[in-house]
This record gives C-alpha cells, structure tokens and sequence, in this order.
C-alpha cells in the first residue's frame, strides 16, 4: 500500500506481536533514528534486496523480495536468501552505524519492492537517511516522496535456510583479509553472472601476501569459491570497503566442495555474503540439522536455552554453559535446534551465535525433513538393530542397510550414503541407528533383551 506524507517519504510496515527481553509486545520498536552513512547503507541494504530477489540457479523462477529486520540491542541486522537458497546475505549495522536511537529488540521482514529500491538508489553521499522500525511501520525517510511497502509471508524454505547455514557457518574460521584495493582487484576479476552452470563449478583460492591467488586443487589453507558470480551482490558497496575478510573451513587435500562466507568491512556495518557448497543447491538441503532435531535431549535443552537467549547480539556458548548448567556441546546441539525454528543465526565476524525470532515452530521444520521423518517410521516400525560398532537397519522393501561407527563418524551401505559420503548430512539409516544408540526410541533387539532380563 502507498501513503503520502508531507514530512518525507515512510516506508511502512504493519508489525504482529513480537518477542523482546521484557516479554511478548503487541508491536515492538525496534529503532528510530538517523544512519551515519546513509549512502554506504542504502548500498548495503539494495545488496541484500539483490540477493533476495536474484537466483543463482534456474534463473528464470521468480524469487522472494522479503528481506528479515532484527534489532539486536546494540545493532540491526538485515538478512535474506537467494531465490535459489544458495546465497545467504546479511547486513549488520552497527552501533556506530547508528545516529540517535535506541536499538531495541524484536524481528519482522519487509517487501522491498521497486519504490523503496529506487528511492534507495537517489540517496546522495551528503542526504541524510532516516530509519524507523515499528511499532506500526518501518519508515525510511529520504528528501523523496513517500514509499509505504506490505510485508509478506517467509517462504517455509527459508527457514530451512536460516538453521542450515548457521549451522555451517559455526565451522568457518577468518582465512584471509585483503585489503581495500586488493579486495577491489579480486572481486572484479570473478566472472559476472551468465546462464544456468556459468561459473563451471567450484573454484578454489589461497591466500599470497596481501590478496588470494587461485588454485586448481583443494589444499590446506584454501577456500572454496563455489560459483564465484554469485558474489556479485558485493559490487553494491565494493567503492565503500575497507577490506575483505575470507571465511572458511578446514580443508586437506582432496576435499569436496565447502560452503564459504566473504565479508565487505563497511564504515560502522558489514555486509556478508555466504555461498552454499553448489551453486545448483541451496542451504536448506544440507542436512547439518538433521542430528540434533533427532535427539529428545536437544529439544529438552533447547527449551532451558531460549529461556536465557535474552536477545543478546553476541551469544556466548561458555555463559550458557555456566548459567544453565549443561556441557558446552549441550549447550552448541541446543543452539542448532533453536536455529531449525530461527531463533538463532551465526555471525562468523565475531565467532558468535545471535538472538532472533521468527513466527515458525521447530515442529514444523520437521516436517519438511523427509529423512528424519523416514528415520523415525523406521525406529517406529523396530527396522534398527545393534550389534556392537554396526547397526542394520531393514527397508520397508526388504532391503538390509548396515550402518558403521567409526570413532562417532557414521557410514552407510545405502546408495545415498555412497553418493554424497557424508557430505550433505546424515542419510535416513544413520539417523534412525543414532536415535537407537541415544535411547529415543528402543530398538528390537534391545526390547527382547529387556524382556528375556525381565
């Protein structure tokens, strides 16, 4: 819907209720105030629509426009997915981002649809920009007319994205920073878009010096760069950056294709772009949740845990520990599955969790798990049975699956296990044989054993 105003243009925003430290509030603010660099900011936050409106992959489907705003305390954050779920984007805006307002706490999405993106665009480097979040609108505020945008539902597979990429994101750590200028070089030697596959796959670089030299192989140190042209969102702010900083996981020779994140450093904000291990696939097929929704103790604690999330920009896993008294790795399984329903995201600069909530229940992300739902029917329906290091586990068709224990790594004889080797999370078999080993649910041979005691 479009409002006029005499006062500047309003970018408005009708809010539900919402979570905050002080409980549940009919319509949370979130902030109200000036941004510090509003021409850097508006780069930003159009980069962030690129990303929302672009897919990587299959690119004549159309994609969502619903960019995620969250207020946390000292910061707000701006997030959203590919139309192919395979590029996750995230603006911070820091505090000294930030010009005369509280930041308060609470999460919404906004539609950004033509109006705002081109009032965005006119911003001049000496025009001031004014936000205002809740409790009835998101309003921005340019020397323009005025914008008012409705705000839409979340595509369920962005949730899916949400808890996957955090998940994957908790295992990267910074391998490179380059420069201003070498950031400026490196990125504008990636090759720009093109057709379905244009990218020729995953590419792989090292850093040399002051800036990143490409590899034809994985090798310790590398970092995988899967589908370079979807990086592109960065050219938005690439004259604004001060550096580039490079996140990645652990890799040996010989590895697969890993998921990467590259953060554009911003006066006062940073604008990360985190890309899925293939440009044909998205995060919210990776699996990396798949072990923590099996387990009953994950959800117990997850429980205790939201209770002390308290929307802190910065979650510390050793303050959780200390404070609800569960071992670390507790505390990290519960995170996961607070991140299934969206209430957790990972921010690799800071190497810390973060508080957010959106109107999705953990049970629900379940339910678009099909492999945790076929590892379920199969403890229902007694298919598990342990013998030492090996568990079998029999098809409904007949068909006899042995999954191996090696030290808590899990493999199987099923064709999906051979296909992606672990490499896209856990298949049905090894998650039914793990709920079996935690106790969830009792396999066959157990009971027997159970009963002959008896």
């Amino acid at each position: 819907m479009l409002e006029s105003s005499a006062d500047g243009q309003r970018l408005g925003l009708e809010t539900s209720q919402g979570a905050t430290p002080s409980g549940v509030q009919d319509h949370p603010r979130f902030f109200a105030g000036f941004l510090t660099s509003p021409q850097i900011a508006s780069a930003g936050l159009l980069a962030v629509a690129d990303v929302a409106a672009a897919r990587y992959y299959q690119q004549q489907l159309r994609a969502s426009l619903d960019p995620v705003v969250t207020g946390n305390g000292d910061r707000l954050r701006f997030e959203s997915f590919s139309g192919c779920c395979g590029v996750y984007a995230r603006l911070d805006v820091l505090e000294p981002g930030l010009d005369g307002g509280e930041v308060g706490h609470g999460t919404t999405n906004v539609d950004v649809n033509n109006p705002l993106r081109e009032a965005l665009s006119r911003i001049g480097s000496d025009d001031p920009l004014h936000l205002r979040v809740g409790p009835e609108e998101l309003a921005v505020t340019t020397l323009d007319g005025p914008v008012v945008e409705k705000k839409v539902p979340l595509p369920d597979r962005w949730l899916r994205g949400f808890a996957e990429a955090q998940v994957i994101a908790a295992g990267f750590d910074l391998r490179a920073e380059l420069p201003a200028a070498e950031a400026v070089r490196f990125l504008r030697s990636l090759p720009r878009g093109g057709g379905r596959g244009a990218s020729g796959g995953a590419r792989w670089v090292v850093p040399s010096g002051r800036g990143l030299r490409p590899s034809t192989r994985p090798v310790p140190g590398a970092v995988c760069l899967p589908g370079p042209e979807r990086l592109a969102a960065l050219q938005r702010v690439l004259r604004h950056a001060t550096a580039l900083r490079v996140y990645g996981p652990a890799v040996t020779a010989g590895a697969a294709a890993t998921a990467s994140a590259w953060e554009a450093v911003l006066p006062g904000m940073r604008l990360t772009l985190t890309l899925s291990p293939d440009a044909s696939r998205g995060f919210s097929g990776e699996g990396g949740v798949l072990d923590a929704l099996a387990t009953d103790e994950a959800g117990e604690d997850a429980e205790l845990i939201a209770v002390l999330l308290a929307w802190e920009p910065r979650v510390d896993v050793a303050d959780l520990a200390a404070s609800s008294g569960l071992a670390p790795e507790r505390v990290r399984a519960a995170l996961v599955r607070l991140g299934t329903s969206g209430r957790v995201g990972y921010d690799t600069a800071e190497a810390a969790y973060f508080h957010r909530e959106l109107p999705y229940d953990a049970e629900r992300v379940e339910r678009h798990n099909p492999r945790l739902r076929s590892a379920r029917a199969l403890v229902a329906a007694g298919a598990v049975t342990l013998g030492g290091s090996v568990g079998t586990v029999t098809a409904e068709d007949g068909h006899v699956h042995r999954v191996r224990d090696e030290a808590g790594v899990l493999s199987c004889s099923c064709v999906w296990w051979a296909k992606y080797r672990g490499g896209r999370g856990p298949c049905k078999h090894a998650l039914a044989v793990r709920m079996v080993r935690r106790g969830d649910v009792p396999a066959e041979r157990d009971m027997a054993g159970i009963e002959e005691s008896a």
